[in-house]
């Protein structure tokens, strides 16, 4: 049960933190209208991602003993998927995505999550994301029954909200002293997680006698 609440913590967090367009939207509407804005735009992003890794959990277990049957090849694939997708990452620059926010500062709540939960919910490419981490951790929360997925989903769940209010509150709290170039900093050291995971599994699926 650890082990499960644990990868569904890190998963969560790993999808989350990446400084895409909705990390530096969160971070505009933090600016612009205050920490409540940001926080509810990224909850717009956690219910995407959180939809996205059900339909990804659900799918992966039907197939599960294909999975289990060809554990070599998906740790491989995984591994391939994270290390280019971590690559992408490190090199992607996330203050060409900022851009001053267009909508009205009445903008409500609901618009806010509203808008993040589309924006995130068109790429429908973060399947692939949790392919590779679903198979690189052995992460199947649904196999070990109910409590057992509920733990997992929950930790994921946990993991993302926490990110939204570190990083509205980080962002809040140093308004007046606010270093974009930080954010390239930020992401390159989680691209680089992300690559080192990658790689990991890549060792793991070709030397399997290291494990």
């Amino acid at each position: 049960m650890l082990e499960t609440i644990a990868k569904g913590f890190l998963i969560g967090l790993l999808v989350s933190s990446p400084m895409g367009p909705i990390n530096m939207l969160t971070i505009q509407r933090t600016l612009d209208r205050g920490r409540w804005h940001g926080f509810v735009t990224g909850l717009g992003a956690m219910l995407s991602d959180f939809t996205y890794a059900l339909i990804t959990l659900v799918g992966m277990n039907f197939v599960a003993d294909f999975i289990t049957e060809q554990e070599r090849w998906f740790q491989m694939v995984a591994g391939a998927i994270l290390l280019f997708f971590g690559f992408g990452v490190f090199r992607s620059n996330p203050l060409k995505d900022w851009r001053p926010d267009v909508l009205p500062s009445e903008t409500r709540y609901l618009r806010d999550f509203g808008s993040s939960f589309l924006l995130t919910f068109s790429n429908a490419a973060i399947i692939l994301v949790f392919v590779g981490l679903y198979a690189r951790f052995s992460y199947n929360p649904l196999a070990g029954g109910t409590r057992s997925f509920v733990a997992g989903m929950v930790a994921f769940i946990t993991a993302a909200l926490g990110w939204w209010f570190f990083l509205t509150t980080l962002v809040s709290r140093l308004r007046k002293r606010f270093n974009r170039r930080g954010l390239v900093i930020l992401n390159r050291t989680i691209g680089s997680i992300l690559m080192l995971i990658g790689v990991g599994g890549l060792l793991i699926a070709f030397f399997p006698d290291l494990i």
